[in-house]
């Protein structure tokens, strides 16, 4: 599941997340124990037949469900049946025995006739109707709603809108449209088969089993899921869709969208058979499915959801192909959905206490996608991005494993997700590469088709690596917050030594294990040390003073920190550490200094060889300074013909404030850039020295050519401030 609120950050560069919990005088929620759901019946198969009333929003359903008793003998059954019209209750089919049942709206009790001992299957038939607009369940942050199963514009009466029906199961609400035992810790196979108008595709777990024509203009699709996952991941979806196929293996990789976006559709998705290939391949665990299709839903209650074989996406997927020259806002969100296959699909976390066994791993996933494909500075900015986030929610008094909380929905937050990828980053670090995904690897396979909690993460690396490393569950996993740090550096040359003394300035001591770096010149001596109290003074020898004590020479704490560091050594920092976090702090630096030095290192870094650091140089430049203004005009010029369009239009933005006519031809240029953000960057800065041209650029446009994002922005502002809308296409 990818958060809604955290989605916004792909835009912002901020993850948000809404905290929950009940009121501050109110802490009773503290004392209650969440256990793991009681398992008294396992879940074996499910087969569903049902049809959709699009008028009344209604699904008509029939459910074969076969069961068994998990270890004791029981006579009956209760499963979770949420706001649905219940017309009959029998033993393997309509025909069969009629049971006995109590329903209190959001449960069904049913006396099954007779015991059934664990080496016994059984079947209860239920015939119903799912009413998920009458039942009123409570959503999250995350996952805005909670009636499971969705009609999209279902008479069609909004001409902009599509008509599509779609599913979302997490945390607990597929039983608003098929009973079931609806808790992570279950798992069944699956055959669901929809009767839908001729018209529409459906798309569902698993292999489309068969396809059959009606005579009343409907069609039957009955998809077969043949391996167990669990109930929230079941998943339904229905519309007028286009599908654009890949493939993995021989396995199909599809692409649903909507039929305006077909012909980007694989601009969009398409580096999902090779993030499939790269994943089973670090993993050592070959993609576990028959098939792995991608879906887009209009109006979606989150952000995107790793349904088994079928994940479903939020529209802002769709993007056009001028969205997508800036970049694909979307690709962080396709890595961490497919690594959910294995991490919560193939394994589940047994209970929502445990949901870092499913999300930290797909929010760690976007950064071994980045550091694959773009390369380790794209990989460490978005760890820091995902740090970032954390730190900003005020979350550190959660653990990472939450067996006490007030909703089950607020688990679903910056803790579960960022801090919790950032944890597994710093293990990684820890135990290095080749232990690290070993033990995944044997997790897994250990774990496959299976549930599992925290602990069996940690025995599993305990294998692999020889140690125990329940110190680090108990600080990381079990515990919560994280360091703050403060540095000082004493240099002595009689002594000829310099003391890094640490403070954390946190109640709670953390022990960290860091690298501490050395510099003379290029030349770099590694230390291995560890944090265990509340101040370490470190001390090391030199026979030249160092240019450069670097702590955490790898970046990789999850930590507050200030770090006393001179001019000088960040100077030294950004040209020789040279790790993306190296360059970017001392960019921080350097834009807080008047230091003529300062300046020279902002002028380099506005060249950095990384356009995510160009792009963020130029965002932070200020040059209201005439001095600085003078130094980086030629550089700005330069960057309006950068590879990169989110750095032309950082650039164009910057040079649109010098308000000099001389760049007006450069401007004029940049309208008609493939880039929204090159072309409304540019329409800002025409609009500033020339509002007559930039009326004229607007009307020459046309409607269909003004798009979205910054375009769209920059029109508004010209219409806006020409007072005249006469002549706008």
């Amino acid at each position: 599941m990818k958060q809604l609120l955290l989605l916004i950050s792909i835009f912002t560069s901020v993850h948000i997340f809404a905290q929950h919990g009940g009121p501050a005088t109110d802490s009773s929620w503290k004392k209650e124990y969440r256990a793991t759901a009681t398992k008294i019946n396992d879940l074996v198969h499910t087969r569903l037949s049902v049809k959709f009333d699009y008028d009344k929003s209604y699904m008509y359903g029939k459910a074969w469900i076969t069961l068994r008793p998990h270890y004791y003998a029981t006579d009956s059954l209760t499963l979770d049946a949420k706001g649905m019209d219940i017309k009959s209750i029998s033993l393997d089919g309509a025909s069969g025995q009629s049971l006995k049942y109590d329903y209190d709206s959001l449960q069904l009790r049913i006396k099954l006739g007779k015991t059934y001992t664990r080496n016994d299957k059984y079947t209860v038939y239920i015939d119903y109707v799912s009413k998920p607009n009458e039942y009123k369940g409570k959503g999250s942050a995350a996952i805005t709603d909670a009636k499971g199963l969705y009609f999209i514009n279902p008479k069609g009466e909004d001409k902009d809108k599509p008509t599509q029906i779609w599913t979302q199961g997490e945390t607990e609400a597929t039983s608003v449209w098929c009973p079931t035992i609806d808790k992570p810790n279950q798992k069944s196979t699956d055959e669901i088969a929809m009767t839908v108008p001729a018209k529409y595709v459906t798309l569902s777990n698993g292999r489309l089993a068969s396809q059959v024509k009606n005579t009343d203009g409907t069609r039957t699709d009955t998809w077969k899921m043949e391996l167990p996952h669990a109930p929230y991941l079941f998943f339904m979806g229905v519309g007028d869709y286009s599908i654009t196929k890949d493939q993995y293996k021989g396995k199909e990789v599809s692409y649903y969208v909507e039929k305006e976006y077909a012909p980007v559709a694989r601009k969009i998705f398409g580096n999902t058979p090779e993030m499939i290939a790269f994943y089973s391949r670090i993993l050592g665990v070959d993609f576990p499915w028959n098939k792995y299709a991608q879906i887009v839903g209009r109006d979606y209650v989150s952000g995107a959801m790793e349904n088994t074989t079928a994940t479903l996406h939020q529209e802002s997927a769709q993007q056009d192909a001028r969205e997508l020259v800036d970049d694909n806002a979307w690709e962080g969100t396709i890595a961490h959905e497919l690594f959910h296959q294995w991490f919560g699909d193939l394994v589940t976390s047994e209970s929502w206490s445990n949901l870092t066994l499913n999300e930290s791993f797909a929010n760690f996933s976007q950064v071994l996608w980045k550091e694959y494909k773009y390369g380790k500075d794209a990989g460490d900015e978005e760890n820091f991005s995902d740090m970032n986030g954390y730190l900003q929610s005020q979350s550190e008094n959660k653990n990472l494993v939450r067996y006490y909380y007030n909703d089950k929905e607020a688990v679903f937050d910056a803790v579960s997700y960022n801090k919790g990828g950032r944890i597994l980053n710093m293990l990684r670090n820890y135990v290095g590469d080749s232990a690290f995904f070993k033990s995944l690897n044997l997790y897994l396979t250990t774990n496959k088709f299976k549930s599992a909690e925290a602990s069996q993460l940690r025995l599993a690396f305990e294998e692999i690596t020889g140690q125990d490393l329940q110190w680090y569950w108990n600080q990381w996993y079990y515990g919560s917050g994280h360091p703050r740090l403060n540095i000082d550096y004493v240099y002595d040359d009689n002594a000829h030594n310099v003391k890094v003394i640490v403070t954390q300035k946190t109640d709670k001591i953390f022990r960290l294990p860091i690298a501490v770096d050395i510099y003379n010149g290029s030349n770099k001596e590694r230390h291995k040390v560890w944090l265990n109290n509340k101040i370490d003074t470190l001390t090391f020898d030199y026979k030249i003073r160092p240019d450069l004590v670097n702590v955490d020479g790898d970046k990789i704490l999850l930590v507050e920190k200030t770090d006393n560091k001179t001019l000088a050594n960040y100077i030294h920092q950004y040209t020789y550490a040279g790790k993306y976090l190296d360059r970017k702090e001392a960019i921080d630096f350097a834009m807080q200094s008047q230091d003529p030095k300062a300046l020279e290192l902002v002028k380099t870094a506005m060249k950095d060889k990384y356009y995510g650091l160009r792009v963020y140089t130029l965002n932070k430049l200020n040059i209201k300074d005439e001095n600085t203004r003078k130094q980086v005009e030629p550089l700005l010029v330069e960057l309006t013909k950068d590879p990169k369009s989110l750095v032309r239009a950082g650039a164009i933005t910057l040079l649109g404030t010098y308000g000099d006519n001389k760049y007006k031809d450069i401007f004029e240029k940049n309208i008609a850039d493939s880039s929204y953000s090159v072309a409304g960057s540019a329409l800002d800065a025409l609009l500033i020295i020339d509002s007559s041209a930039a009326v004229s650029a607007v009307k020459k446009m046309g409607k269909d050519n003004i798009g979205k994002g910054k375009l769209v922005e920059a029109v508004t502002k010209v219409m806006m401030m020409s007072g005249d809308a006469s002549g706008f296409d």
